[in-house]
């Protein structure tokens, strides 16, 4: 009896190396990214890929779900799709998956470290060091966490793991998201605006989409206020990129950590020279050991569709 041929898979994007060469010793792949003439690659691959691999970032559009008429699963390496059309993969009983869980440390860690990174100062101190400034007098003193008041806006899993990280650096907490939460003992806001005034630090950890698109708008940086602090490690795409430059210019707004932006890897110049604002590289949950287990996640969940077993981490 003849072998049965392996399923052919399209990567979308760049993902972690090592899920990366096993993903090439498993299966037929084609690198979607490193193409000349992608829309060449996909005429040719048209009737053979039965599964896209792609991030959080880079998504599957409808578009690219059209030109692969046999594709039956999604898999992305990253907990956030909404850069992935979920209507169009329903539209066609198309699976999707994505890596939810095992990045979760990783991302409340970051929180809390752009948190206690503006706080004190410290990548302005570590500047301030380097330019030999400290020869003529100390640094502008930072804010201590202790009795500072933290707002979560998306209390998910990475939004409860940053809560927990926090308390122990005796912050209060509340939260706001589209519904009250009876087994949480943090108080609940139903209106960010509130949150955001009664709060020194907003930590934004829910998810992107349409749905959450510039849900942090100017009425809510002013509320959050001159001496308030903005962090996001969830997506660019929900605070209002431009009224966070001109809050920042202006004063109306303390501070800002920020790990993600609306056009990756491109970020407002204004930033770019602002004390009161820390950035990263979307690096949140930039570690081998998460990005593994990100990877095998994609991996199993491939290995159970193709032997028509349950997906590990369905999103449809």
């Amino acid at each position: 009896m003849a072998e049965t041929a392996k399923p052919e898979i399209l990567v979308a994007s760049g993902i972690y190396p090592a899920t990366l060469q096993t993903l090439d010793r498993t299966y037929p792949t084609h690198h979607l990214w490193e193409a000349a003439d992608r829309a060449a690659l996909l005429r040719i691959l048209r009737d053979r890929v039965r599964a896209i691999v792609t991030n959080g970032g880079a998504g599957a559009s409808a578009e690219l779900i059209g030109a692969l008429p046999r594709a039956e699963i999604i898999a992305c390496f990253g907990v956030g799709v909404d850069a992935i059309d979920l209507g169009a993969a329903r539209a066609r009983n198309i699976a999707v998956t994505n890596t939810p869980d095992v990045l979760t440390d990783d991302v409340a860690d970051l929180a809390i470290g752009l948190i206690i990174g503006s706080a004190r100062r410290i990548a302005e101190g570590d500047r301030f060091v380097r330019a030999g400034r400290w020869l003529a007098g100390g640094l502008a003193l930072g804010t201590r966490l202790r009795g500072t008041r933290l707002g979560i806006v998306g209390l998910g899993r990475i939004g409860m793991a940053t809560a927990r990280r926090a308390e122990a650096f005796g912050m209060t907490i509340a939260y706001h998201g589209p519904r009250h939460k009876s087994s949480v003992r943090y108080p609940y806001v139903g209106d960010l605006q509130s949150l955001a005034r009664d709060s020194d630090v907003l930590v934004l950890t829910l998810p992107g989409g349409a749905g959450t698109k510039h849900l942090v708008d100017a009425g809510v940086l002013a509320a959050l206020g001159a001496k308030g602090t903005l962090v996001n490690v969830s997506r660019g795409s929900v605070v209002d990129e431009a009224a966070l430059v001109t809050a920042l210019l202006n004063g109306s707004l303390g501070a800002a950590a920020l790990d993600v932006f609306q056009d990756e890897p491109n970020v407002p110049r204004a930033l770019l020279s602002m004390d009161n604002v820390l950035l990263q590289p979307h690096q949140a949950s930039a570690t081998h050991g998460t990005r593994a287990a990100m990877g095998q996640l994609v991996l199993d969940n491939l290995a159970a569709h193709f032997a028509s077993r349950p997906l590990l981490t369905p999103v449809v």
